[in-house]
């Protein structure tokens, strides 16, 4: 599919604030409500638009703490990475699970409480996984940027 810019205008839009209403878009980019409608519900049906979600403060939820683990499997077979895939899909501490190339098989993306947790987590849920091999982890000081946006 080809996005014109009109496309994109309504995506940027989107995706700064899902709660905008049709006729806000519309108003902002000069169109009537009708081809807004329409191109918002050609996006999803095409899968450009996959869904809308809320971002949530992980520090006002006392999620303080971010990792990111690097994890080498035993093995590098098709069952040994789908088992740990299904393990993964599991564990609501994990928010992002990359299957990487280079010198390690996995990036995971963790958000607990705090070390304590994380520790707990570690040694109960993620060590304990079949085929892991090795885990690296490295803890987030400062949060740079975090953003959902996606360039268009």
């Amino acid at each position: 599919m080809t996005l014109d810019e009109t496309d994109k205008k309504i995506l940027r839009l989107l995706q700064e604030d899902a709660h905008l209403t049709l006729k806000d878009i519309a108003k902002q980019i000069n169109l009537s409500l009708t081809p807004v409608h329409d191109r918002v519900k050609r996006l999803q049906q095409e899968g450009i638009i996959e869904k809308y979600v809320t971002i949530l403060n992980k520090k006002k939820l006392g999620q303080n703490l971010t990792v990111y683990c690097q994890v080498t499997l035993i093995k590098q077979t098709h069952d040994t990475s789908e088992g740990f895939n299904q393990s993964i899909l599991n564990l609501p501490e994990v928010v992002e699970c990359n299957f990487v190339s280079g010198s390690f098989d996995y990036m995971l993306k963790i958000v607990v409480p705090d070390m304590e947790s994380y520790h707990q987590f570690h040694q109960q849920k993620l060590s304990v996984l079949s085929g892991v091999s090795l885990i690296h982890s490295f803890f987030v000081m400062s949060e740079v940027k975090s953003t959902t946006v996606l360039p268009i």
